[in-house]
């Protein structure tokens, strides 16, 4: 049971990642211009929000691949809290990637 509540925690989390970092870009990054915009960070964000999405769509099938794409989704979204704290004033992004992150290290079995 627990485990099933793990899951549904951390496809939460994935979903509000994901929706997270496609609205800040496509509002927030859009108007705000300058390194919101560079191409490295743009595109960090649109990976960090597709694998997320991603993600809680496979842990929702029970895939066979859920752990190591956990652990994917993880990498990502840290580097995009990192990113996002960078450039600055992307607070919600940070929170909710860093969450991700915390809830698909968990999932694949990387936190100790």
């Amino acid at each position: 049971m627990e485990n099933m509540m793990d899951s549904q925690r951390c496809i939460e989390a994935c979903t509000h990642c994901s929706q997270t970092c496609l609205q800040m870009a496509m509002t927030h990054c859009l108007e705000e211009g300058g390194q919101h915009v560079e191409p490295e960070h743009f595109r960090l964000m649109m990976d960090c929000a597709e694998v997320c999405q991603t993600s809680a769509r496979l842990q929702l099938s029970g895939s066979q691949f859920m752990e190591e794409f956990c652990a994917l989704c993880a990498e990502i979204c840290l580097s995009c809290a990192d990113s996002c704290e960078r450039v600055g004033n992307m607070q919600a992004c940070v929170e909710a990637c860093q969450a991700c992150a915390r809830s698909c290290e968990e999932m694949s079995g990387m936190a100790s």
